[in-house]
């Protein structure tokens, strides 16, 4: 079974190369979508496939890489969009 969900990460996610890390790990794991640093500071995420790859995100995504600090994850539940890769979005 397929899902989809949007996250925002809040801590120190930007400049510690968490987007690669997600992207990435993403790739491991066929999981499609996009992740982007936002302009208060945090990261949102769209993450879309088989539902236990996108569980497993969603906890790399509470522990991020090395420099990181995960304050606060923010899950919102979407309709799948069918997307084809996973992208790195500017603003």
């Amino acid at each position: 079974m397929k899902k989809a969900s949007r996250i925002y990460i809040f801590g120190t996610v930007q400049g510690v190369f968490f987007r690669n890390f997600v992207k990435e790990n993403a790739e491991k794991k066929k999981v499609k979508g996009y992740i982007r640093n936002k302009e208060d500071g945090s990261v949102e995420a769209w993450l879309e496939g088989d539902s236990k790859a996108v569980e497993e995100m969603i906890e790399l995504c509470k522990k991020g890489p090395e420099h990181s600090v995960i304050n606060r994850l923010d899950i919102v539940e979407e309709s799948l969009q069918e997307m084809k890769e996973f992208k790195i979005l500017s603003f």
